[in-house]
């Protein structure tokens, strides 16, 4: 019995797609590593003939294969046959070939994310800063480039100003990378909007990165304010559950507000010496891998007395690969 796919499903491979006929020794395919996407090389190629198939179906594609080709699943790997109403990994295979970039840590990374959190828009394939203040913008633009190594610079503008009543110049950072904007609403909890992300606890990971997320997010929407023994910033957002998460950790007293407004939080300069800061690691880089639904599995016998063809691979240094963005490999 063969043990791998038909002659025409899709195989990414890493220059675009191939149908699984014409992958030979030597191409190099996407596969998945826990959480991310990686390449591995094939060694060689077999070509074996059945008469016996499964069309698999999916929430996002239908492939045949054989009948004892393996998906993986939350609890291991499952022959094509059985995996009807389980979940399978999965990515997104128009996003295999996109630009990955490699995050830098430190205060220049932690700066990124708070000015985002606090005045950034997270569009589908951009993140980008539209403020009036040049000295914010460009070091805005600074910390991008060093966090990201993409190259950011600042564009004059103009917007509407609805207190004003009519535009005014500011300077805009726009940096187009889809994958830049899916890490960072992975970073707070899988919506950017300002009312509804959550505290990004990547930027725990030591004190330096956190204190570029004050700064970053105090030069957005914070000043500075000092008044009795007080000195330190306040920072302004009706996103409670952010401020209320924020708290504790700089070891702040906070109270929402109760009239509608925006509620504030006052960080003090001397928060560090409250013993209430604990560095956490969490995922710099993006979690690539997701799970989808097999709707149905449909036997699928060969016709007449032509049999399939099932193309199975020889994969150096990783055993798997993508069909359409789905995880295979063939039996052990």
């Amino acid at each position: 019995m063969g043990y791998g796919l038909s002659s025409k499903m899709l195989v990414n491979l890493v220059d675009g797609w191939a149908q699984a006929k014409n992958v030979f020794p030597g191409s190099v395919l996407w596969t998945l590593d826990g959480d991310r996407t990686v390449q591995t090389t094939v060694a060689g190629v077999m070509a074996v003939k059945g008469r016996d198939a499964v069309e698999v179906v999916t929430d996002h594609t239908t492939f045949v294969a054989s009948p004892d080709l393996l998906l993986a699943t939350p609890d291991g790997w499952t022959h094509a046959s059985d995996a009807a109403g389980m979940t399978v990994a999965w990515t997104y295979a128009r996003k295999l070939c996109r630009e990955r970039l490699t995050i830098r840590p430190g205060y220049d990374f932690g700066y990124f994310v708070g000015a985002t959190c606090a005045d950034g828009t997270v569009h589908k394939n951009y993140v980008s800063l539209i403020v009036n203040d040049e000295g914010f913008a460009s070091r805005y633009a600074a910390a991008l480039t060093a966090c990201t190594g993409r190259s950011a610079r600042l564009e004059p503008v103009t917007r509407p100003s609805g207190y004003l009543k009519r535009h005014v110049a500011g300077f805009r950072v726009r940096v187009v990378s889809s994958y830049l904007a899916d890490l960072v609403r992975q970073y707070v909890g899988g919506d950017a909007h300002h009312m509804r992300q959550e505290f990004p606890r990547v930027v725990l990971r030591d004190v330096a990165t956190f204190t570029g997320f004050m700064d970053g997010y105090a030069d957005g929407d914070g000043c500075r304010v000092r008044w009795g023994g007080f000195q330190g910033r306040v920072v302004a957002s009706a996103n409670v559950p952010f401020l209320r998460e924020w708290a504790p950790i700089i070891g702040a007293r906070f109270t929402p507000d109760m009239q509608g407004r925006a509620s504030r939080l006052y960080i003090s300069d001397r928060w560090l010496s409250r013993d209430t800061y604990g560095p956490e690691q969490h995922p710099l880089q993006l979690n690539e891998a997701e799970w989808v639904k097999v709707r149905e599995v449909r036997p699928r016998p060969a016709l007449g007395t032509k049999p399939f063809t099932f193309y199975s691979y020889r994969l150096e240094p990783h055993p798997t690969f993508l069909v359409n963005g789905h995880l295979v490999r063939e039996p052990w």
